[in-house]
């Protein structure tokens, strides 16, 4: 963690690349200071990465990353609405939803990285930081009930004080576009109305348009602004 000027930045690897830092503001309301960025960029380089990027951050944060260098690599929606959920979760038949264990990681990470396009892949570490990013979380598996046993999807869903957070949800692509996505998202927005939630947020990339069909479905609207992930080099390509 580095602290300075302005915000706090977490520094690590991305997804466990020896090769890719990941720069992450951490949210306690004051955006991030140019200085802090060279200083986190400095660090890094330092320590033998050749790249860097950022989280999905805000304008706000993303100001002193283009000044200290940093470029668009992806743009997301940022979408929110409030609660309460409304229609109950209904799932397709042959698949139940349950909590997660640690037994399941293996294959809810396989599932992960069938689901997304590479950058977006989360390892354990990723996984880990989903789970732990509010202060209280729900893991949920989709599961089919039939023999064998198999995980068709997932969600992790966090709360903090009166707002809750989508923080990830996949589904297998063999299983998609049967409604288990919507069931697991609703199985998360009651678990949130029932912690008395406001308001929920999530993000999807621009060109995940199931996604963000599924999301304005269910009533989440597109905030201004969005978020962005950024990127730069860390040394000049050999």
């Amino acid at each position: 963690m580095l602290t300075g000027q302005g915000g706090r930045l977490r520094v690590g690897p991305w997804q466990g690349d020896d090769q890719v830092a990941c720069v992450v503001p951490v949210n306690d309301g004051t955006p991030c200071s140019v200085i802090d960025v060279h200083r986190a960029v400095e660090l890094l380089a330092g320590r033998g990465y050749a790249s860097v990027v950022t989280a999905a951050i805000a304008p706000l944060d993303q100001a002193a990353f283009l000044t200290a260098g940093f470029e668009v690599q992806e743009r997301l929606h940022l979408l929110a609405r409030p609660l309460p959920a409304g229609a109950a979760p209904s799932l397709p038949a042959g698949v139940a939803l349950r909590r997660a264990h640690a037994p399941d990681m293996d294959a809810v990470l396989e599932l992960d990285h069938r689901a997304f396009d590479p950058f977006w892949r989360l390892d354990r570490v990723g996984l880990d930081d989903a789970i732990a990013a509010t202060p209280s979380a729900r893991f949920r598996v989709a599961v089919t009930t039939g023999r064998p046993i198999t995980t068709v999807g997932y969600s992790v869903v966090g709360r903090a004080s009166h707002r809750g957070y989508v923080q990830r949800l996949a589904v297998g692509p063999e299983h998609q576009g049967r409604g288990l996505g919507r069931g697991l998202l609703l199985d998360g927005l009651r678990w949130l109305e029932r912690r008395r939630v406001k308001r929920v947020m999530v993000n999807t990339q621009e060109r995940n348009a199931a996604a963000l069909r599924l999301y304005e479905h269910e009533g989440f609207e597109r905030q201004p602004g969005g978020l962005a992930v950024l990127a730069r080099p860390l040394r000049a390509p050999a």
